[in-house]
């Protein structure tokens, strides 16, 4: 992994987790950041660009090969089979499919246990979450890359949120869902020399929950996202460039930039 990576939050973990980076040959496709004791990734960040997009769904649902099965749950023999009221808990991708969807390898390698979290289906993972992931593959730079890092949190700095645990069909483990999603994103301009000169960030923040407006209403700044979450995103941009950047919560700003 290397740590100049643009879309790598600071490098934060402890003994339960496990930080890993997946790769197509030499091109990498995505770093997580893996808590073992909630079995979710609390973080995964990667590059976005316009060719690994536009292919058709895979859904070839598989363990990590990097991890224990037990340090897993197990979702590829099939999705959760709980209900939650009037809806079901579906695997939620924190790399979207999508993302990856012209390119086998780097999709297959999203279908992952550990890329994946139970989400409502209804009005989240197949509402205002799946339009907000098409809005970022619609924001994509035409000759440069978006930097993504999309993760789940189950209680804020300071908080004492209760965590739901569920029990997957397929596994005798306990799984906690995920009390918050959240994405920030990065764009920026370069000199002839590649040196980064500008940035925008944006960043969308969500309780896990059913909605039925649109995603633009919660977006908010990369700032309040790390005073929630604790991590601290976007490191490796130089720091009078990431102050600024990281205060804008405006999403036309960042369309725009």
């Amino acid at each position: 992994m290397n740590q100049s990576w643009l879309e790598l939050p600071g490098n934060q973990k402890d003994a339960d987790d496990y930080i890993g980076t997946y790769y197509d040959n030499r091109d990498r496709n995505y770093t997580h950041l893996y808590d073992r004791s909630t079995y979710a990734s609390l973080w995964t960040a990667y590059p976005l660009y316009k060719d690994t997009t536009g292919g058709s769904r895979d859904e070839s649902w598989a363990k990590n090969p990097n991890l224990k099965e037990s340090e897993q749950i197990n979702i590829w023999k099939g999705s959760y089979g709980v209900n939650v009221g009037s809806t079901i808990y579906a695997r939620g991708h924190l790399l979207p499919d999508g993302d990856r969807s012209n390119n086998a390898t780097m999709q297959e390698q999203t279908y992952y246990a550990t890329n994946l979290v139970p989400q409502i289906q209804d009005k989240f993972n197949g509402g205002i979450w799946n339009n907000l992931e098409s809005a970022v593959r619609n924001a994509i730079p035409a000759s440069d890359t978006l930097y993504v890092t999309t993760g789940v949190t189950f209680k804020t700095v300071g908080g004492n949120e209760t965590v739901t645990t569920i029990q997957p069909q397929h596994d005798t483990k306990k799984c906690p869902v995920p009390n918050y999603f959240y994405k920030v994103l990065l764009k920026v301009k370069r000199n002839s020399n590649g040196e980064v000169t500008s940035a925008s960030t944006i960043g969308f923040w969500f309780e896990h929950r059913q909605y039925d407006d649109k995603y633009n209403n919660y977006a908010v700044s990369v700032d309040e996202i790390e005073e929630l979450t604790g991590f601290d995103f976007f490191v490796n941009l130089p720091d009078t460039i990431e102050n600024t950047a990281e205060k804008n919560s405006n999403w036309t700003t960042f369309q725009n930039f």
